[in-house]
């Protein structure tokens, strides 16, 4: 008898550790996947960038055209919730699927690189660490494929 009480008692000490451990590594993943949305100032800061971001692309003569019926209000909106979902943030992206939305704008890598130098520039602007800057634009990159058309 005694032995089956000490053989479950092990069992039941396993399972907490491995409870347990499990628990640590969600929070640790957890942690690391916001860290870049932390760096970013959190929703606050994601929206901070994005209204210095919008003024600097519009004014930007290598990409404007691209901007010149741009509903900011709403364009901002997306742009914001994109970028928080991307670095990790709690945030939805809902807007089109950016191969539909690019899909007759003709956009150029030259022109995608500049509208990159521009969040940068943004970014400097509310004093992101170039760490974090260069996280976000690395985890923005892969849209490349989806925007360029040309």
């Amino acid at each position: 008898m005694q032995r089956i009480v000490k053989t479950r008692l092990k069992q039941f000490a396993c399972a907490v550790i491995f409870a347990s451990t499990c628990l640590a590594t969600q929070a640790q993943s957890q942690a690391a996947g916001d860290s870049l949305y932390q760096s970013l100032g959190q929703k606050e800061g994601i929206d901070k960038i994005v209204a210095d971001f919008i003024p600097l692309i519009q004014a930007d003569s290598r990409i404007a055209r691209f901007f010149e019926k741009l509903d900011k209000p709403h364009f901002a909106g997306l742009l914001s919730a994109q970028l928080c979902q991307v670095a990790g943030g709690p945030c939805k992206y809902e807007g089109k699927d950016m191969y539909i939305a690019h899909d007759e704008m003709g956009v150029s890598l030259a022109h995608f690189n500049a509208l990159a130098e521009d969040l940068q520039i943004a970014m400097e602007k509310n004093n992101i660490s170039s760490s974090a800057s260069n996280q976000l634009v690395a985890k923005l990159a892969p849209l490349q494929r989806a925007i360029v058309k040309k």
